[in-house]
């Protein structure tokens, strides 16, 4: 019989830590770029010189034999993720940091949702109201009627239906292809896919522009490697409580460093939407099922 591995909870809520904080450095490097470099360019830059990540990975891909249908799967998922990381590069650079990372976390509720419809999950009574507090939340956020509900804010919320569908099919991958290549392929898919979108709006980048995408991509992977960790040494149930902290350091970023006025109700919103996130994820747990990704999940 295979053993447990200990559980480290101390250990995992400091790589949950860091995972937070590397994030917080992606969202801060693009909003310091601005909007000069069309959201597709930008994307297709930070995807391509994250290539150089997959090295490790070389082996793994090498060793796999996908199917006809896997392959099929893999497109469709590059082009949903493409789709969803060129809106978020379009709405972090129109809206402020706090409204981004708060609404970012609508994509494990649309999970749930497509879950339920598309893969025959149940949807309990406790869950349903949990999804109605994750979009009771997005209508705080957004008040509609009460604020403007700009172009950004739009880009964001159709940014979280397409990472949904990028997270549901790698449900179905996970099941069938080593975590490496999933991973791995949605890199070289991305980048793919996004190309034809940056090369017709192409704009020549600065080595200022370049070396900033360059720092994105590296705290990005870093970020997917430390949050790897957490996991390994402490259950979803203990880490999962640290990414409240995300929205409190984004709010913080955006009024120190870019002096973004401190919306009290994107906070509220935040915390409505983050709090049914993380019911979500114990339920799951408890269960023992992983079919909703966690809330840090849809980060490029």
């Amino acid at each position: 019989m295979a053993t447990a591995l200990p559980q480290r909870p101390v250990t995992g809520i400091f790589w949950m830590l860091v995972t937070g904080l590397c994030f917080i450095m992606v969202t801060a490097l693009v909003k310091y770029m601005g909007p000069r470099l069309p959201a597709a360019e930008a994307a297709f830059l930070r995807y391509a010189m994250g290539l150089v990540f997959l090295l490790p990975a070389i082996n793994a891909l090498r060793s796999a034999h996908l199917t006809r249908r896997h392959w099929s799967l893999f497109g469709l998922r590059g082009i949903f993720h493409s789709m969803g990381v060129m809106l978020w590069f379009f709405a972090m650079t129109r809206i402020p940091i706090a409204e981004v990372t708060a609404m970012n976390y609508l994509a494990p509720i649309y999970v749930t949702i497509g879950a339920a419809v598309f893969l025959g999950e149940r949807l309990a009574a406790r869950r349903i109201v949990a999804v109605c507090l994750g979009l009771l939340g997005a209508a705080i956020i957004l008040r509609p009627g009460f604020r403007e509900v700009s172009m950004g804010h739009l880009a964001m919320l159709f940014a979280a239906v397409v990472f949904a569908g990028s997270y549901l099919l790698a449900k179905i991958l996970a099941d069938e292809v080593k975590p490496a290549v999933v991973v791995a392929m949605l890199s070289i898919f991305v980048t793919i896919g996004l190309a034809p979108f940056a090369l017709s709006v192409w704009i020549m980048p600065t080595w200022h522009e370049i070396t900033i995408l360059a720092g994105v991509a590296f705290f990005a992977t870093a970020g997917h490697y430390t949050m790897t960790l957490a996991f390994a040494a402490a259950p979803v149930t203990v880490t999962q409580p640290v990414t409240f902290l995300q929205l409190i350091w984004a709010t913080a970023l955006g009024a120190i460093t870019f002096d973004e006025a401190i919306d009290i109700w994107v906070v509220i919103g935040g915390f409505v939407i983050l709090g049914s996130v993380t019911f979500i994820t114990w339920r799951e747990a408890m269960l023992k099922r992983q079919i909703t990704p966690l809330s840090h999940a849809t980060k490029v």
